[in-house]
């Protein structure tokens, strides 16, 4: 039986391996297209208009390395939030190759395990699936810290909008602002707005893909008072004013809060640290403790 799962782990490890080996000059031709597709870009629109973004909405969504595999995992709901957390971390990966490499670390890992004589099968597994949940674990903290840092930046923002707004201009200039003098990563997603509405996307359409890229509720809240601004004509100002002193105190209290329960939290990773950390140097010391 540990033979058998050995050989299957092997197999899909090395089938896994050669397939992407096959896709890397797909790749490469991808590569060049975009690169091609932008040089466009740019002689049409002038070196302005030629940001990233803008040459993102031009080119269809990539497959990755697996294009036929990434259309079955497409209807896994795994792989697709996995897909969109991956789009939220602004990073360039598909899902399904994300997960292949996951599986390709976890497969090598167990292996490695059984030639340094590891023989509990069920911490093989255990070790294996922690090192195969890397790739995932990174794209999370990447996310996370995008976020946050979205959220900082959003009440200065909001502000920058409203004298955009005292200054007579429409929720489209005010938004053209957002996205040429905010920090990132609020510039860049407020310039994907303007360039979705450059392109002919309805306002509401494009705030939506906004609030499905940065899933903040205070970000929502803007995006539901901008929409509330266009179809009723209301005066959002001072609503959005309040926003942004409510979040500036929110992060403040966070902020506070975090600092006052910094060694309590340290003294909670570390009991749970401990049992994982005396099993491993028991099994160093004394395997047949185990």
């Amino acid at each position: 039986m540990f033979l058998f799962i050995s050989f299957l782990i092997f197999s899909g490890a090395l089938m896994a391996a050669a397939w992407y080996v096959y896709a890397l000059p797909r790749q490469a031709e991808n590569r060049i297209l975009i690169s091609r597709l932008r040089e466009i870009r740019v002689r049409a629109g002038g070196p302005a208009r030629a940001s990233r973004g803008a040459s993102d909405l031009m080119i269809q969504e990539q497959r990755g390395a697996f294009s036929a595999l990434n259309r079955v995992l497409d209807w896994i709901g795994p792989a697709r939030r996995l897909q969109v957390s991956i789009e939220q971390a602004n990073l360039s990966y598909r899902a399904t190759d994300v997960l292949t490499i996951s599986l390709l670390i976890a497969g090598t890992a167990y292996l490695l395990q059984g030639l340094a004589g590891v023989g509990i099968f069920f911490l093989r597994l255990l070790i294996a699936a922690a090192f195969g949940s890397l790739p995932i674990v990174y794209i999370m903290r990447v996310r996370a810290r995008r976020l946050m840092k979205f959220e900082e930046n959003l009440p200065d923002a909001i502000d920058l909008f409203n004298r955009s707004m005292r200054a007579g201009h429409n929720i489209q200039a005010g938004l053209e602002t957002l996205g040429s003098e905010t920090l990132e990563p609020v510039k860049m997603e407020f310039r994907r707005v303007v360039e979705e509405l450059a392109l002919g996307s309805q306002l509401e359409a494009a705030l939506h893909n906004l609030g499905r890229r940065v899933p903040l509720i205070d970000l929502k809240f803007f995006i539901t008072g901008l929409i509330l601004q266009r179809q009723t004509g209301a005066n959002m100002v001072a609503v959005l004013e309040n926003l942004s002193i409510l979040i500036r105190e929110r992060l403040n209290l966070a902020a506070k809060l975090k600092a006052a329960t910094t060694q309590q939290r340290f003294s909670a990773g570390l009991l749970c640290a401990l049992p994982v950390v005396v099993g491993l140097g028991f099994w160093v010391i004394k395997p047949e403790y185990i």
